[in-house]
């Protein structure tokens, strides 16, 4: 019987047994919820930082975006400005050429009157000299 007894634990050993064994696990159970808030404040921590940085990083991207929108604008206007420029300098050599062919219309259509005017000068001394002419034959032979 002293063989069955011995290896049995009394009712207060295992008492003391179970009061180490709940409140060692009580003291786990403090580190652990320890460990994991030091965790998840770690965590929450590192969150906002990669957040903030995050929320950096879009602000650059829109401070970028709006930069670049702008000198697109101002590349177009710039092109729209060159583009006027040339328009407006096309216009002028064009109205220049409209004018000096106008122009020379005009003065070819003043030398085709004075022409005009010569023809009809020596169409009318010819016609008085043939006229002239004729009569002195008439007065001739008659």
């Amino acid at each position: 019987m002293i063989q069955l007894i011995k290896p049995m634990v009394t009712r207060s050993a295992q008492e003391k047994t179970t009061y180490m064994y709940k409140v060692d696990f009580a003291h786990l159970k403090s580190e652990i919820q320890l460990l994991e808030r030091n965790d998840f404040s770690l965590m929450k921590a590192e969150n906002e930082r990669l957040q903030t940085k995050v929320d950096h990083l879009k602000q650059k991207l829109r401070e970028e975006i709006t930069r670049s929108q702008a000198q697109v604008r101002l590349e177009l206007n710039l092109d729209k400005g060159r583009i006027r420029d040339t328009a407006t300098g096309q216009d002028i050599k064009m109205k220049e050429t409209d004018t000096r062919i106008e122009s020379e219309i005009a003065s070819l259509r003043t030398q085709m009157e004075a022409i005009k005017f010569q023809i009809l000068q020596y169409m009318v001394g010819t016609m008085t000299g043939a006229g002239a002419l004729f009569l002195a034959y008439l007065r001739m032979f008659r």
